[in-house]
Parts: C-alpha cells; structure tokens; sequence
C-alpha cells in the first residue's frame, strides 16, 4: 500500500467502493477515504486483507500527502469520480 493508492473494499457494507490510501498506520491497517461520504478528516481505519488494489496510483494526491500539503476532499472526489461510477 502507498499513499495516494486506489483501493476498493472487498468487504463490510462499503463493499465495492472505491477510495485512496491517504494514511498508513502499520503495516497491516490504513487510513482511506473518497471526499464525499468518507472525508478525509473522518478517514476510515481498514484492515489490507479487506482491500483489493489494481495498482493506480492518483500522482497529484500522493505527491501532496507525501509533502504534507492540504489535500482538499474536491479533489479527491474528482480523482475517484471515474472509478465510483463505473
């Protein structure tokens, strides 16, 4: 897992959603969100068996959290917008 990665829950009721890594906690759990009804203050604490990657990586996203920089729910919301309505 890296920050800024898409992921998708395989399991629990948001099964099928897609969101983006915006926090590693330890090595087995991670901090996801998608802007809208998940936001970034109220990141959800997931477990990584529980989440299924196809290996995209959301560049601008990752750049910021990587640099500490604010990253705004909008724009995660529009980073994922094709994923969550496929």
């Amino acid at each position: 897992m890296e920050l800024g990665q898409v992921v998708y829950s395989k399991a629990g009721r948001d099964a099928g959603s897609y969101y983006a890594v915006v926090e590693i906690v330890d090595e087995t759990r991670v901090k996801i969100a998608d802007g809208d009804l998940r936001r970034i203050k109220r990141a959800k604490l997931k477990n990584i068996k529980h989440l299924g990657t196809d290996g995209v990586l959301l560049e601008k996203i990752s750049a910021k959290l990587k640099a500490g920089a604010q990253v705004f729910d909008a724009e995660l919301y529009s980073a994922l917008r094709t994923y969550n309505n496929q």
